[in-house]
């Protein structure tokens, strides 16, 4: 197991991962980061859960809406009824308070660059594009 996948935080140069260690594709885009040798943070995101305001954040990095980035195949996500939540402006505020209340839905892992972007990494492809920002 790499420092990263322990839970041990590196110094940061601003990157920052949300990752939930028993996802496959977390431990993957770890394994490229160690490999590349980038500078990050882990962050537990299901003990350590974002507060609304961080998910607003990483929202606006992300240049996405919280339906973009909710994981609606969840048990949680159907108990919840977020299929049929509206997708509007009016609706933003539920969702994120939902993705805060109920982190398992946050779709992973997360990365935020130092250029003050972010992206969903669930891709080789993506993690290389936050590496070479």
């Amino acid at each position: 197991m790499t420092p990263a996948e322990e839970g041990v935080s590196r110094n940061v140069c601003g990157m920052e991962i949300w990752i939930n260690p028993a996802c496959s594709k977390c431990r993957s885009a770890l394994s490229l980061l160690d490999a590349e040798g980038a500078d990050y943070t882990v962050r537990r995101y299901l003990e350590d859960v974002p507060t609304e305001d961080e998910i607003r954040e990483v929202l606006d990095r992300l240049g996405l809406e919280p339906w973009d980035i909710t994981r609606t195949q969840e048990d949680v996500a159907k108990e919840l009824g977020l299929k049929e939540w509206a997708r509007d402006a009016g609706s933003r505020d539920r969702w994120i308070a939902a993705l805060s209340e109920h982190p398992k839905l946050i779709q992973r892992p997360i990365i935020t660059a130092e250029d003050g972007t972010a992206v969903v990494a669930r891709t080789d492809e993506a993690v290389r594009d936050t590496l070479s920002r």
